[in-house]
């Protein structure tokens, strides 16, 4: 299995890389590769997007490697390969994004709109620690997870989801803000779950071992 993480020049990628190799050593023959090479995208088994920065910045970033994005486009949307987007790699799965620009188009993979998350004043934006998650519906990817497993967040804007069918877990941050959300063969995570120590590790182990046809 050959499992890609995209650079596109936006993203946490060392820590990232580091996750996912400790999950795979769990795994035989599992391969695990940062690349900007539209060819290795082509041949992955499943794709990792990471994102760190705004979500104009990133889609900028995306769309410059023409071909990187060409062969990422086919390969989850047409080939239906496992994808998995981190922080800003999931929020730009969403229709509209208005962080940067206003009105930004994203990859409308998921139907959304990413706005700055909305608090009241006493809590503090961006929003940055440890929280739990709660359940909307289950996922082969929150295997063996519970509520009292944390993960590390940070961020100021959130995916607002279209349909509530997409949304897998929330968390709570003042409001409920999407932690994770899902179509398909596709998931997002608001989350790191690099940097969520073991319940981070799980769900890296049950992203590789989840097949979205069975």
């Amino acid at each position: 299995m050959n499992i890609a993480i995209i650079d596109y020049r936006s993203g946490n990628l060392h820590s990232a890389l580091k996750s996912f190799q400790a999950a795979a050593s769990n795994f035989k023959n599992v391969n695990v590769k940062i690349t900007s090479c539209y060819k290795d995208v082509r041949v992955a088994d499943k794709v990792v997007l990471p994102g760190v920065g705004s979500f104009s910045f990133c889609k900028l970033k995306l769309l410059e490697n023409t071909d990187l994005y060409k062969s990422l486009t086919d390969i989850v949307m047409e080939k239906k390969k496992p994808f998995l987007g981190i922080c800003v790699g999931m929020q730009l799965l969403a229709t509209t994004g208005h962080e940067g620009h206003s009105d930004n188009p994203g990859l409308n993979w998921i139907c959304g709109e990413v706005k700055k998350v909305a608090v009241e004043q006493n809590l503090k934006i961006p929003h940055m620690g440890w929280n739990n998650l709660f359940f909307k519906k289950s996922h082969p990817l929150f295997n063996n997870i519970n509520l009292n497993d944390h993960f590390y967040f940070v961020h100021s804007y959130e995916f607002i989801a279209c349909t509530q069918n997409d949304v897998v877990a929330t968390t709570n941050h003042g409001n409920d803000i999407v932690a994770a959300i899902a179509k398909e063969n596709i998931i997002g995570l608001q989350f790191h779950p690099e940097k969520s120590q073991n319940p981070g590790l799980k769900i890296i182990k049950n992203f590789i071992e989840w097949d979205p046809l069975h």
